[in-house]
């Protein structure tokens, strides 16, 4: 005879079983109490619960770690920082505004002014306002370290007013003619023509030195012969040479000749027609006396040397040149 299946559903439970029942509940509640105690979070992040979510491909730059899943819901879970970027309060660093005014990087930048830019002092300078360079001077072979016109002809020779022979010499003791006294007088000075020069019987156009003649006589530093001549071949003495520098400069005396000549111990042998002219040159320190400087030796012949150094003399006195001291420069007291 089979069982009735209603008295089999309306069987009660067994002790054994409500303990069981019992026992199950008790150890999903401790497990829950657990897990919340362990998260020391009051909310239901179940985060500790959740597995892996399946993904279609695999990065390991995409990889999320656990902890930071936000749950589903209304409320984000809070997501702990990691205990190494935690910093307390007390250790951060503090700035003070003491330090930020003093710091270089927090100081405003300088404003300058269009003014304060000198244009002039950076501006370039173009090749016509350079200095000219001088060449060195001409090593003449008959020139000693010591001669004593070394330093005027070096100058001189240095800037192409005076020049030598092909044999690289001087020869500071030779006489000067008139036609080369022209031709030095052409080198050194560049004087307004101030008349055109006359017709001379003795210098004909095809002269070498005609056109210097010309113009030493045109600029006043040179004049011919009552008879229409020059004498280029006539050798010029010293005071000739004071003549002609202090006529084409235009120099004029400034004090009684008595009292200026009388420096010079041979001052009678001045002839009477170069007086003027002779006191003019001493005033301008024109004149220079080689060996003794008190003595002028007016009707020497002139040499190549004295000539130099008085045209050197001369050109101080315009004022293209820089002096030279010398004991054989004659200087009133």
């Amino acid at each position: 005879m089979s069982p009735d299946p209603k008295s089999s559903q309306s069987n009660p439970l067994g002790f054994d079983e409500l303990i069981g029942i019992l026992v199950a509940f008790a150890t999903i509640g401790a497990i829950l109490f657990w897990s919340f105690s362990r998260r020391g979070d009051s909310g239901w992040n179940m985060t500790g619960l959740q597995f892996p979510l399946p993904t279609t491909s695999t990065s390991p730059t995409l990889s999320i770690p656990p902890e930071q899943l936000v749950p589903r819901g209304n409320e984000p879970a809070k997501t702990p920082l990691p205990p190494q970027e935690i910093i307390p309060e007390d250790e951060l660093p503090t700035v003070s505004k003491t330090d930020i005014k003093e710091s270089p990087q927090a100081q405003a930048p300088l404003l300058l002014s269009p003014e304060v830019y000198a244009i002039e002092e950076y501006r370039a300078v173009t090749p016509a306002e350079k200095l000219p360079t001088i060449p060195p001077p001409i090593a003449f072979t008959d020139i000693s370290n010591d001669f004593w016109g070394r330093r005027f002809i070096d100058k001189l020779s240095s800037r192409g007013i005076i020049k030598g022979f092909p044999d690289y010499s001087f020869r500071p003791n030779q006489p000067v003619s008139r036609a080369e006294f022209a031709a030095m007088l052409q080198q050194a000075f560049n004087t307004k023509v101030r008349s055109k020069g006359l017709s001379l019987e003795d210098i004909s156009e095809q002269y070498w030195a005609a056109p210097a003649i010309d113009r030493a006589m045109g600029a006043g530093f040179l004049k011919g012969y009552p008879d229409k001549t020059f004498k280029p071949q006539q050798k010029i003495s010293r005071v000739q040479v004071l003549v002609a520098l202090a006529s084409g400069l235009n120099l004029k005396k400034s004090s009684p000749s008595q009292e200026v000549l009388s420096i010079y111990e041979d001052v009678g042998d001045i002839p009477q027609y170069a007086i003027a002219k002779v006191t003019a040159a001493t005033e301008n320190s024109i004149v220079v006396n080689y060996p003794d400087a008190k003595f002028l030796a007016p009707n020497k012949e002139a040499t190549r040397a004295e000539v130099a150094v008085m045209i050197h003399q001369a050109l101080v006195r315009t004022g293209r040149l820089q002096p030279i001291k010398s004991q054989n420069v004659v200087t009133l007291p």
